[in-house]
């Protein structure tokens, strides 16, 4: 019996190894040359999808574009892109409702997101329901700061919460443009609830589960259940 064990556990620990080995040799080389050649391939239907688009933000007033300096992979920072939703003074808008709207402030440190913002254009609501705000973040994948699929990249005010819940697959791998808790539950997803879904994701990391993903985004993203 004790040999049985003794095999058993020797078993479980070589099929871990090999498991985490094949995870290993899709993360550090087949997931970067999937987003690269997945991203060409759709740059001819890309680019003036973009252009459209920045021409109807930019008709609402203000500019076409905004960045944000998010935290990626091993806590480095860089600038993340999207087609501008929010009013250009959104920010100060944010600190000065969750100031005097308490319930308001509770809502955006538990989901960190509110249900309904104000700070959203009209333009703005259509780009997030489709989820069309965040195109400009393939050319984060072309440039090695994101991938397609992986956890959201946070805001730099959040880490502490992303790190109070045990987020640690966000410092392991590139922050992608979707994710699993983006297909299983949108934007319905609670704050805990999200940090779950991409600890899994990051465990069962492989090319299947990314080109699952890929195509379950885009059943998602035609119903129009962003926010």
């Amino acid at each position: 019996m004790s040999d049985l064990s003794t095999n058993f556990e020797l078993a479980s620990v070589t099929g871990a190894t090999q498991e985490r080995s094949r995870i290993l040799r899709y993360e550090g080389v087949g997931k970067r040359l999937f987003d690269i050649l997945a991203v060409i391939a759709i740059l001819p239907v890309l680019l003036p999808l973009i252009a459209v688009l920045a021409l109807a933000v930019r008709a609402d007033g203000g500019p076409a574009f905004y960045s944000q300096i998010r935290v990626g992979q091993g806590g480095k920072r860089f600038r993340c892109y999207k087609l501008r939703t929010i009013h250009v003074d959104a920010e100060a808008q944010l600190v000065r409702m969750c100031n005097e709207n308490p319930a308001l402030a509770l809502e955006w440190s538990v989901n960190q997101k509110l249900d309904d913002d104000p700070r959203i254009t009209r333009i703005g609501r259509f780009l997030r329901r489709t989820s069309l705000d965040e195109l400009p973040q393939f050319f984060n994948v072309l440039f090695g700061t994101m991938s397609l699929v992986g956890p959201r990249p946070f805001m730099l005010d959040q880490e502490a919460s992303y790190k109070g819940a045990m987020g640690l697959a966000y410092y392991k791998m590139r922050p992608g443009i979707t994710g699993l808790w983006q297909v299983a539950g949108r934007s319905t997803t609670a704050f805990v609830d999200r940090v779950r879904f991409d600890e899994r994701y990051y465990a069962r990391l492989s090319l299947l589960n990314d080109l699952w993903l890929c195509v379950m985004t885009v059943a998602v993203v035609l119903r129009q259940t962003g926010k």
